[in-house]
């Protein structure tokens, strides 16, 4: 039991990231706007996390910054995209290129620091109760934020006028302008809100999951974050799903190894990108499922009647 334990508190520590990211990127696409800069933004918050943690000395200035920075970058793309009407697929990747590269920069002199981890929440009583305890009543706050967002998302999508609206500049954003919705202040504020969940998750990755600072340290999360959008079929809910199976399979060299089982590491390592492109191949195949929730407009630009 005390193995089985900490093989879930591991999964639940790998998998928060990759829900958090693929929660603010659903929200984005459900808006028509196909961003694939989440990589970009997720090593842009672990590193603004790190750094402001240490300079301040509180994992949650770090937090705060890690948000921020997510949400600043994605601004950019917003005004590259939607006020420009640059090609999203491109900027996407140009900002994930520009993450990498702005993130090595300033995070040059962090490398090898320890940091700050941070603490957990721990509920009395609650937290005693065998194997349940450490996996739900003591956690970090992110972990709970992690649930919070995607029950937020799921009532603010399906239970709330707002929630109506966006998913109407998602599905169709010429009828939405000619209804009186501001589509493209929709769609800024929701490719926001997926930067400022990317940010979180890169803050996550540098805070809990390594307190510490390494380039490339989000090591593709931002595409796996990516395709669970499309494998939760844009249901908030299936992304939690997701994200836990991708976060058991991102784990399984680590305790694979410790088996003593005979597997190359390097197969390993590839394995949760290989299980990325497994999944993205068996969804291909049911189009009628994929279609249902696919927003319309997806990735297509929208210019205003002048």
């Amino acid at each position: 039991m005390g193995i089985f334990e900490a093989i879930l508190l591991t999964v639940i520590t790998a998998a928060t990231p990759l829900v958090l990211a693929a929660i603010g990127e659903l929200v984005t696409e459900r808006s028509g706007v196909l961003n694939l800069g989440v990589e970009g933004m997720m090593i842009m918050g672990a590193a603004c996390a790190f750094i402001a943690t240490q300079l301040t000395g509180s994992p949650y200035v770090g937090i705060l910054a890690g948000i921020v920075s997510g949400a600043l970058f994605s601004l950019l793309f917003g005004f590259l995209t939607l006020t420009l009407v640059a090609n999203q697929v491109a900027t996407g990747l140009a900002l994930t290129i520009l993450g990498l590269g702005v993130s090595g920069m300033i995070g040059e002199a962090y490398v090898g620091q320890s940091g700050i981890k941070l603490p957990q929440i721990v509920f009395p009583v609650l937290s005693d109760i065998p194997f349940l305890g450490p996996l739900l009543f003591k956690q970090d706050l992110i972990f709970y934020l992690s649930i919070a967002l995607v029950a937020g998302v799921h009532w603010f999508l399906f239970r709330s006028r707002a929630g109506l609206k966006l998913r109407s500049v998602g599905d169709s954003h010429a009828s939405a302008h000619a209804l009186g919705i501001n589509v493209i202040r929709t769609r800024y504020l929701a490719v926001m809100f997926g930067g400022a969940c990317a940010g979180l998750a890169g803050a996550q990755l540098s805070l809990v999951y390594t307190p510490q600072w390494a380039e490339n340290m989000s090591a593709g999360r931002g595409w796996i974050a990516l395709a669970l959008v499309v494998f939760a079929s844009w249901r908030p809910w299936r992304i939690v799903i997701g994200g836990y199976l991708f976060g058991a399979v991102s784990i399984s060299q680590l305790y694979a190894q410790a088996f003593g089982i005979g597997i190359p590491s390097q197969f390993l390592s590839a394995l949760p990108y290989l299980a990325t492109i497994v999944v993205l191949i068996l969804i291909s195949h049911n189009r009628r499922m994929t279609l249902i929730n696919t927003p319309a407009a997806l990735g297509k630009p929208f210019v205003p009647d002048r």
